[in-house]
């Protein structure tokens, strides 16, 4: 696919998705949204991509939160679809890597902890701005944050607003790991590529199961449909039941098992 705000390159099973509007701090703004939510899911159905890395065009930005177009009425169709894609990374049931190049900010702090794993350069600063700007995220941005961080360290960044670094945002397990920046690439990629030789279905049943604590009725579902139906569509009774219904007979139940 061609996009305009994003990347998308593939290696072998990892796929990498780089925000790139470098100029504008990487800001996500409606296309980038739409662009990000459909290479995601892209990912989600793509067989031979098993694991995917997020990052930031360029040094300085991973991301600085989004930007709003011109509203041309009071309207859905003017709301920043970021929601779909913080959704879609929680929700898909293959690991997804932050690879934070630069300054998470804003949503950009929300954007990185609703993936997996989180792997920063030393360069990187972590900050929520909202409450000096006129602006808050009281869902994906304060439920997950407090889940990684605790209750009082979520309420401080959001509260007081300060810039965290790298190796504080490690200290409070905001994110996993810190490297070097020239290293930042590859150690995401080789921690990708790492999750690519586990089991793709117990990490699906996995992530699931993190994910359905705040998903209510669709984590739950995450987990009974794309998990458990699909392996249940494998077994001799399903095959049997399904069979008996087309032949219009009662089922064999001896088979199921034999």
């Amino acid at each position: 696919m061609s996009y305009e705000d994003i990347r998308v390159d593939a290696e072998g099973a990892v796929l990498t998705i780089t925000i790139d509007r470098p100029d504008a701090g990487n800001k996500f703004r409606q296309q980038t949204c739409l662009e990000l939510f459909d290479a995601l899911q892209r990912f989600r159905l793509d067989p031979a991509l098993r694991a995917a890395v997020l990052t930031g065009a360029g040094d300085k930005f991973f991301c600085i939160g989004g930007e709003h177009d011109p509203l041309t009425s009071l309207d859905q169709s003017q709301v920043l679809p970021i929601i779909d894609v913080y959704q879609a990374i929680d929700t898909i049931p293959k690991p997804v890597v932050a690879a934070v190049n630069g300054f998470a900010v804003g949503g950009g702090n929300v954007l990185h902890t609703v993936c997996d794993l989180t792997i920063a350069a030393e360069t990187a600063v972590f900050r929520q701005v909202g409450p000096m700007v006129g602006s808050f995220d009281a869902g994906y941005g304060s439920w997950y944050l407090e889940d990684t961080i605790g209750r009082k360290r979520a309420k401080e960044m959001w509260y007081l607003n300060r810039k965290y670094s790298a190796e504080q945002a490690l200290d409070m397990g905001l994110v996993n790991e810190v490297v070097p920046a020239a290293e930042l690439r590859a150690r995401a990629a080789e921690v990708a590529r790492e999750m690519t030789e586990r089991s793709p279905m117990a990490l699906a049943g996995m992530k699931g199961a993190f994910s359905a604590r705040h998903n209510g009725v669709s984590g739950q579902a995450r987990m009974a449909h794309d998990q458990q139906l699909t392996l249940y569509l494998q077994t001799r009774e399903a095959h049997e039941m399904s069979t008996a219904f087309g032949e219009r007979r009662s089922p064999d139940a001896e088979s199921f098992w034999s």
